[in-house]
């Protein structure tokens, strides 16, 4: 900032010995460095040591441009956390054996918060125009990733049927987590309140749909990895609350699923947040 200030005083100072020379030109100079734009405008006084001299100095950072009706933002890329809201009864979990009687409450599904992560790729996202550009429809189509890391190392699952053990011989893994992975669907109305500028100010809210096409169980131990690929009674399709929040070249994303990502056994309902980079 410093540096800026001071090339801003050194190019005004040059604008200002140039006026000094420039005894019948009328025309405007404009110089500009990054977003920044000076210009200067001589005086209509004739008498030299008389004229006026003004310089202005404005920043283009805001990017003004004519919105169109339609426009598309290809791939859009999301990094942030994923968790989930555990209203799990483990006592009936345990009668109807989804879980072994190791699982006592829902202490021993706790996940490293930090190492679980959602990592989203939008292939296209597309904002149609409805009232002047500050309500529109937005919409698009990607991935959803989500790594669920578990603090307790020794969780294992199996498959036909699914249940969920505890393996004290995982007691030294590296690693331990759930991988879940969706293609999606988002549906969203959108305020943009600066809709002449691209790194405007606003919000969206709506939902989306994602189908899951894919989930595995990965355990790290030493230098060997294991993966087992299943659904693991999953709910094929994930509803979601989502929306996001612009504010200027910082965007954020949330989503709420509707309700547990399981289709039996455990009551854990999903959320993800984190920051989108986006175009708009």
């Amino acid at each position: 900032m410093k540096r800026i200030f001071t090339l801003c005083i050194v190019l005004c100072t040059v604008l200002t010995g140039f006026a000094q020379t420039d005894t019948t030109g009328k025309q405007s100079d404009t110089i500009k460095v990054g977003t920044m734009i000076i210009i200067r405008k001589p005086g209509s006084n004739d008498d030299e040591s008389k004229r006026d001299k003004h310089i202005i100095i404005s920043n283009n950072s805001g990017r003004h441009y004519k919105p169109s009706n339609i426009s598309t933002n290809w791939f859009i890329f999301d990094l942030g956390f994923a968790n989930y809201n555990d209203k799990t009864n483990y006592a009936d979990a345990r009668s109807a054996g989804f879980v072994s009687n190791a699982f006592t409450d829902k202490d021993n599904m706790k996940l490293r918060a930090i190492k679980s992560v959602n990592v989203n790729v939008w292939f296209f996202m597309q904002r149609l125009n409805m009232i002047k550009n500050v309500v529109n429809l937005k919409y698009g189509l990607g991935l959803e990733l989500n790594n669920y890391r578990y603090d307790n190392k020794e969780i294992r699952f199996h498959k036909n049927p699914t249940y969920i053990d505890i393996d004290n011989s995982l007691a030294n893994a590296k690693k331990n987590k759930l991988a879940a992975d969706y293609i999606t669907v988002p549906l969203m109305l959108n305020f943009n309140f600066t809709p002449h500028h691209s790194r405007g100010f606003g919000f969206s809210a709506g939902v989306s749909a994602g189908y899951l096409y894919s989930a595995r169980q990965k355990i790290k131990m030493g230098n060997d990895r294991s993966k087992l690929h299943d659904d693991f009674d999953l709910e094929r399709w994930k509803l979601s609350y989502v929306g996001e929040l612009n504010l200027g070249p910082v965007r954020l994303y949330g989503s709420y699923a509707f309700k547990s990502m399981w289709s039996k056994g455990l009551d854990q309902t999903p959320y993800n947040v984190g920051l989108r980079f986006s175009n708009w």
